[in-house]
């Protein structure tokens, strides 16, 4: 049976330095932790669990991996979850990543060691994702949350990305703006994003109009005035915006009242995510719905029966528009303008 030792020496570290890796992964530098993973997976080894025999003594433990919690999105997913799971028999254990590849690693080899019987994860690019193949290598059951990915080997349950945001871009161009453009976060970190800005495209050609580049905020989750006001200036300013997430566009909308312009008075703003914090604000928020109770239930449903050896299937799930009063036809902004 493969030790500690025989990690170590794999990964050219120290015994002690391997053992810090799995106890301690914050204190040892990315390179050295990345190796010490690494020989860990090549010789089949993982602290407290004895290879793949030992896991099928079940804990009832599923872990949860999410970019945050500062997204209302994922805290209400957590709690349907956490209502679907207790009424199988499981509890969760819940880690965050802050949208970074690195800490993905660390922190699923976090949950595997405390001998979680599967994982729910949303995770920044599913489609290039170096954790994601290892639990493939290892057969550990997993099932991704919000990602929509053709890989057949990876258990999903996601809305249509893509055609949300073509269906949000086309509400704004059926209420008479031309002049549409896409809020986003730093370099669009997730490929939720990346998919929404094509929706956005999609219904900007289809309605014959230019698509404009992603306007890009410095956090996912958090708008800055100043990397938006030198766009709202001159003829071709846009009219509406719509925004990768519901709590970027909730912060949006503050900026832009704090700042002098008006929500929908002067520009229409629209959310993606459909959280209920949305419809507890003034003005109201636009938003695409996903459906995040129904998606957790089908996502425990879907990893208990990886659990019990079922093969990979995805699931994607419709959207809706939910009206708000922070958007409004272009003719009744023009009204509101000030003559």
């Amino acid at each position: 049976m493969t030790d500690l030792k025989e990690v170590a020496h794999l990964a050219g570290v120290s015994r002690a330095t391997a053992a810090r890796a799995f106890a301690s992964p914050d204190v040892v530098r990315l390179e050295t932790r990345e190796r010490v993973f690494a020989a860990a997976r090549a010789l089949g080894f993982r602290p407290n669990r004895l290879g793949r025999q030992l896991r099928l003594q079940t804990t009832n433990l599923i872990g949860v991996v999410v970019p945050n919690l500062l997204n209302p999105v994922f805290a209400e997913q957590f709690q349907a979850m956490e209502r679907a799971a207790r009424a199988r028999g499981y509890n969760l254990l819940l880690a965050t990543t802050d949208y970074t590849a690195e800490r993905e690693s660390a922190v699923v080899e976090e949950l595997l060691r405390q001998r979680v019987d599967g994982l729910v994860l949303t995770v920044t690019d599913a489609e290039h994702n170096r954790v994601l193949q290892s639990l493939i290598n290892e057969d550990t059951p997993f099932v991704l949350a919000y990602h929509q990915t053709g890989n057949p080997d990876y258990s999903a349950v996601s809305v249509d990305n893509r055609a949300g945001m073509a269906l949000a871009t086309r509400y704004l161009i059926d209420a008479g703006h031309q002049r549409v453009a896409m809020v986003a976060g730093p370099a669009m970190q997730s490929d939720r994003a990346r998919l929404r800005y094509e929706g956005y495209r999609d219904a900007m050609a289809a309605c014959g109009l230019e698509a404009r580049p992603v306007i890009e905020m410095p956090a996912h989750t958090s708008a800055d005035f100043a990397a938006l006001e030198p766009l709202l200036r001159g003829p071709d300013a846009p009219s509406a915006l719509v925004c990768s997430n519901d709590l970027l566009a909730i912060s949006l909308i503050a900026e832009l009242r704090r700042n002098g312009w008006g929500v929908p008075e002067r520009l229409s703003v629209i959310g993606f995510d459909g959280i209920a914090l949305g419809t507890q604000m003034h003005p109201t928020l636009c938003s695409v719905v996903q459906p995040i109770a129904e998606l957790a239930h089908i996502v425990i449903d879907q990893l208990l029966a990886r659990i019990a050896g079922a093969v990979p299937v995805s699931h994607c799930l419709p959207c809706h528009i939910r009206p708000g009063e922070s958007t409004q036809p272009y003719q009744e902004m023009l009204h509101a303008q000030p003559q």
